[in-house]
């Protein structure tokens, strides 16, 4: 799992649909995730440190786990299926950990309210990211490129660890 951060509400040029952007700690890769109007603007409230007059419903389940004494350990967004991201929070009662299904957007608007860190499975970020630092990523692509055309055909199956069949 890659632990990743809120970045941004962006809106797609395209449909005008808003997304979530996740970005991993390096910047390297982003994760957008498609969300409605309303989901947007409650995460943008929490980036933002607004707070209604009266708790919304993601303001009621931080306050909920709050006096209730429940830690909302982390969030992870953990499958995507036919474009339909899945997540679960992660909470701990008095040492029994349960994980409570939920949208992506439900949960990080959650994990906003409550400093909670927000984790995506490998198979995930590999299945939906997309590159953000394109010079890193050519420059590891002309790196990998010089290492291989350095090495001969005995060397890349002596390094595989397979032999020669003769």
């Amino acid at each position: 799992m890659i632990e990743m951060k809120v970045a941004a509400i962006v809106v797609n040029a395209a449909s005008h649909t808003p997304m979530i952007l996740l970005k991993d700690s390096s910047e390297r890769r982003a994760l957008p995730i498609y969300i409605g109007q309303d989901q947007a603007e409650t995460i943008l409230k929490a980036l933002e440190g607004r707070r209604p007059p009266r708790p919304l419903t993601h303001d009621l389940i931080a306050n909920l786990l709050y006096d209730c004494n429940i830690d909302l350990e982390r969030v992870i967004i953990h499958s995507l299926n036919d474009d339909i991201f899945y997540a679960v929070l992660c909470i701990n009662i008095n040492g029994v950990k349960k994980e409570i299904d939920c949208r992506p957007s439900d949960a990080v608007a959650v994990a906003i309210r409550t400093d909670s860190p927000i984790w995506v499975l490998e198979e995930v970020i590999a299945d939906a990211s997309i590159p953000v630092d394109s010079d890193a990523d050519n420059a590891e692509r002309e790196a990998f490129k010089e290492f291989v055309s350095d090495l001969s055909p005995d060397q890349l199956i002596k390094k595989g660890g397979y032999k020669e069949q003769r």
